[in-house]
């Protein structure tokens, strides 16, 4: 574990030497801020205090920055040659992949817990459901584990940042949307089926403050696969 901690500290170090960090969790904090309090269906026109449109805005913003906080994981390491470097240590593939999956969700958990405030504001503006507030806060992070797995994953294929980024945005539509988007076109226990297999439908759940062990075996075991398939793809390089 000490290992693994190691790594993530390095990899946390990295991202906050540099100003990616900062502003991907500025534009994080902007983008759900904006359309939490500001546009359209925002809280004050929901009329109810709840953090749903935050939860509902957040799941896509994370979407599409997770990529951008993985992609260099691996990628950049190979790229740079840093990645022979850091196997030429007492250190095995899966505590690489292991340590560089907790840097990047930690880095997310910080960019949630910075959004702390707007609970407590909508706490004071009415009763809030603080079950279903912590739940969807959960969901973030269950849902947030399983793109930071595939993001890993697909910065194990390339070298290149931009063509990680691209896989793992593709291989989480997959996931985010396309599964719902082909159930709809379904019936029956198929689109049932169908449905439970993208995220969409584990994290509505687990918002709703319904933490069931069917969505945390789903995010896990998503999780672990995406990270099971990083490592194979580091252990090729040295098969190579």
């Amino acid at each position: 574990m000490r290992i693994i901690w190691n790594i993530c500290s390095r990899d946390l170090n990295a991202f906050f030497s540099s100003l990616a960090a900062y502003i991907l969790i500025i534009l994080f904090l902007a983008l759900s801020g904006f359309f939490t309090w500001l546009y359209g269906s925002d809280i004050f026109f929901v009329g109810q205090a709840n953090l749903n449109t935050f939860f509902n805005t957040a799941f896509w913003t994370l979407f599409f920055f997770i990529p951008a906080i993985t992609m260099r994981s691996l990628a950049e390491e190979k790229k740079s040659g840093t990645l022979e470097w850091l196997v030429t240590h007492p250190v095995t593939d899966g505590q690489i992949i292991a340590g560089k999956w907790l840097a990047c969700w930690l880095l997310v958990l910080i960019s949630l817990a910075l959004t702390l405030p707007y609970y407590i504001t909508v706490a004071f503006l009415g009763p809030i459901d603080h079950g279903a507030a912590i739940g969807g806060y959960l969901a973030l992070l269950f849902i947030s584990a399983v793109y930071i797995g595939i993001g890993i994953w697909a910065s194990s294929l390339s070298t290149n940042q931009i063509v990680a980024y691209m896989i793992a945005l593709f291989a989480g539509f997959v996931f985010h949307s396309l599964f719902d988007l082909i159930s709809s076109t379904l019936t029956g226990p198929t689109a049932t089926f169908i449905t439970y297999l993208g995220t969409p439908f584990h994290f509505e759940n687990m918002a709703r403050g319904v933490i069931g062990l069917d969505n945390v075996m789903y995010s896990t075991s998503l999780t672990v696969l995406a990270l099971c398939l990083a490592t194979v793809n580091l252990k090729r390089r040295m098969w190579s």
